[in-house]
Formats: structure tokens, C-alpha cells, sequence
């Protein structure tokens, strides 16, 4: 057995040992509450006036294309489908592919954003713990789609962490001329 086959199943086994119905809906919850945080994230990051927020959004946005671009090349099946592991806390199986995690390469790195609010950024980090930690729990990642996620995640958001004003440049130009369409400014 390969090292990758022995990390993944040996992270399913510790997952089956926890399984129980009411952590399993805690992890469903959690799981999606992803939409939320990131919104809530962003808006705290903007009305604070942090030169991250529109690096920390066009990142999420790239983050994701990058990871559905990823899904169809590499088209890894979930482990859900997996006979071996169909079993998996009896969730219902997601569509689409699981290599790597578009959970993991679209949250991993941005808390590199949030390098200004130190108990924003603890937090954050936490609940990415927990939220990838759902991921293989519900069955719809194998351990090493997560790690893939998070490594790419965190290298790319570092570097469009760099080159933050950049992106900012653009944003405000972007808006401005969106501003400018709808006859919002002169």
C-alpha cells in the first residue's frame, strides 16, 4: 500500500470511529457555512478600510476557478462513490470531482489576508480547520485532496498577497468605470 492510499484510508478509519449522527449534522451545517463567513469576512475587511479586502475577494473568486479547472483535469472520484468507503457517515454524495477540495484551495490561503486582525485571524484559521475537516468527515474528500487544496491555495494566495496593490489598482478602477456606466459619478 502506497503512502497516499495509507493517509486516506487511514483518515477515513478515523472518521468512521467518530461517526455519529449528531456530529454528522453539525459537519453538514458547517460545511456550507462557508457562504457566509466569507461574506461576512469580506465586509469586515472593507468597512475597515483594509488594503486586503479586494485582494482577499479576487482571490476566493480565483481560488475557485482555479480549483474547477483542477476537478476537470485530474476528474478524481469522491470517496463517497468509492465502494469501499460508500458507507461514509451516510451522507448524500456531491457531484462533481474530488481532486483537490475547491473548499480547500478557495479558504486555505486567505487568511493570509486577514494579517491585520490577529483574533480575526485565529478565528478563521479554526473554522477552516473544522470546515476541511467536514470535507473528509462527510465523504466528499479523501485526506490528500484536502492537503493538495490547501498547498495550492496558500502558494497563490501569498503571491497574489504581493502584489496586493495591483489588484487594488484594478478593483478601484473596475469600479469606477462600473460607477461611471450606470451614471453614478460624472
Amino acid at each position: 500500500m502506497d503512502v497516499v492510499n495509507w493517509l486516506n484510508s487511514s483518515a477515513v478509519a478515523f472518521v468512521h470511529s467518530l461517526a455519529n449522527p449528531v456530529l454528522t449534522t453539525i459537519m453538514r451545517y458547517w460545511t456550507e457555512s462557508f457562504y457566509v463567513v466569507l461574506l461576512l469576512t469580506f465586509a469586515y475587511l472593507y468597512f475597515k478600510k483594509d488594503k486586503n479586502a479586494y485582494p482577499f475577494a479576487f482571490a476566493l473568486v480565483a481560488m475557485f476557478v482555479l480549483s474547477e479547472i483542477l476537478k476537470n483535469i485530474f476528474k478524481e472520484p469522491r470517496p463517497c462513490v468509492d465502494g469501499n468507503y460508500a458507507w461514509l457517515n451516510n451522507v448524500a454524495c456531491e457531484s462533481g470531482y474530488a481532486f483537490p477540495s475547491s473548499h480547500a484551495l478557495s479558504l486555505t490561503g486567505l487568511f493570509i489576508f486577514l494579517k491585520n486582525f490577529r483574533y480575526l485571524r485565529a478565528a478563521y484559521i479554526i473554522w477552516l480547520v473544522i470546515i476541511l475537516f467536514s470535507r473528509v468527515y462527510l465523504g466528499q474528500h479523501y485526506f490528500t485532496d484536502i492537503i493538495a487544496g490547501g498547498v495550492i491555495s496558500i502558494v497563490l494566495c501569498y503571491i497574489i498577497f504581493k502584489y496586493e496593490k495591483y489588484v487594488n489598482d484594478l478593483a478601484d478602477s473596475v469600479i469606477e468605470m462600473l460607477l461611471k456606466t450606470i451614471g453614478a459619478i460624472k
